[in-house]
């Protein structure tokens, strides 16, 4: 008895029609097919299937014959994977997360770090929002995340990266542009583009800023991701409190001013689940000191 013979047979059986296995599972011509199973009831010594209104009909042995078909199967099956697994064993793995255009700045140190110690390790890249990096990290879809502290996740834990100061973005040409850095007085009066509710810790460090200065300015456009705002910003000559890191990512037309003083900072910090005991997260929450001591040296001497 061979393996196409079950294959076949468990085919025509789930199909109840020799025409429909042949063309849909086994991609094989009908007289064939029948002339196999013919063959497998001849091995077993009784009749497997009968012809009906119905189409093909499984006699009480058939029934019987089925189910230990169907195992066999699986079992070829599966000893074929543990096999392929046993000669090309999986790479160990680290999903990491990236509060999105964070990867220009850590990504590159964070995988010569792994890369140092693991060289065979399969790194997966995850680009998204805060919130969608927070809820990712709660279902165990990813294993470590570069994003601002988000609150009432008592199952994640954050380690603090830096603190990135809020810059002025603005058009080149701007007449403010002549200014070596902005005080919040020169945002009255301007076109003004914040963040949606979408980055809500970048959203609070702006009104708290703006609120702290005494100034009540209602936003005229709100700018669900980064590169929203810059457009924004190119589009209709506003002015936007951005964090530090968008600078890596603005065109010519547009640039950006210090903020006068002590400027707003944010949060950026690496979140993992507190129940994650994955040794590549430990190893890679080993090095973070590392990691930061290389990204500020590159920061400071740009």
């Amino acid at each position: 008895m061979e393996l196409r013979h079950l294959r076949y047979f468990v085919a025509v059986a789930e199909e109840g029609s020799l025409t429909l296995a042949a063309d849909r599972r086994l991609h094989t011509a009908q007289p064939s097919l029948s002339r196999q199973i013919r063959d497998l009831e001849a091995e077993v010594g009784v009749q497997l299937l009968v012809r009906s209104p119905r189409g093909i009909e499984l006699t009480a042995a058939g029934r019987a014959f089925l189910d230990h078909a169907r195992l066999a199967l699986s079992q070829v099956e599966a000893a074929g994977e543990a096999a392929r697994r046993a000669a090309y064993p999986a790479k160990a793995s680290l999903v990491i997360g990236f509060l999105t255009g964070t990867e220009l700045e850590w990504l590159p140190d964070a995988v010569r770090i792994l890369r140092g110690e693991l060289p065979n390790i399969e790194i997966v890249i995850s680009s998204q929002t805060s919130p969608e990096l927070a809820g990712a990290l709660l279902g165990r879809k990813i294993d470590v995340a570069f994003l601002r502290p988000v609150q009432q996740m008592p199952d994640l834990m954050f380690e603090p990266l830096i603190k990135e100061p809020l810059i002025v973005v603005l058009c080149t040409d701007h007449r403010l542009a002549a200014l070596d850095a902005f005080s919040a007085e020169n945002l009255v009066g301007e076109t003004f583009i914040s963040v949606a509710n979408n980055a809500p810790a970048v959203r609070a460090a702006i009104d708290d800023y703006l609120r702290c200065s005494g100034l009540d300015i209602t936003p005229d456009y709100e700018a669900t991701s980064t590169f929203m705002a810059i457009s924004l910003v190119a589009s209709t000559r506003g002015i936007a409190l951005l964090p530090l890191y968008t600078r890596n990512f603005l065109p010519p037309s547009v640039t950006s001013r210090p903020i006068k003083g002590e400027a707003p900072t944010i949060d950026l910090v690496l979140g993992y689940h507190k129940e994650n005991n994955s040794p590549l997260l430990k190893l890679f929450l080993s090095r973070v000191d590392d990691l930061i001591d290389r990204v500020s040296e590159k920061t400071h001497s740009s």
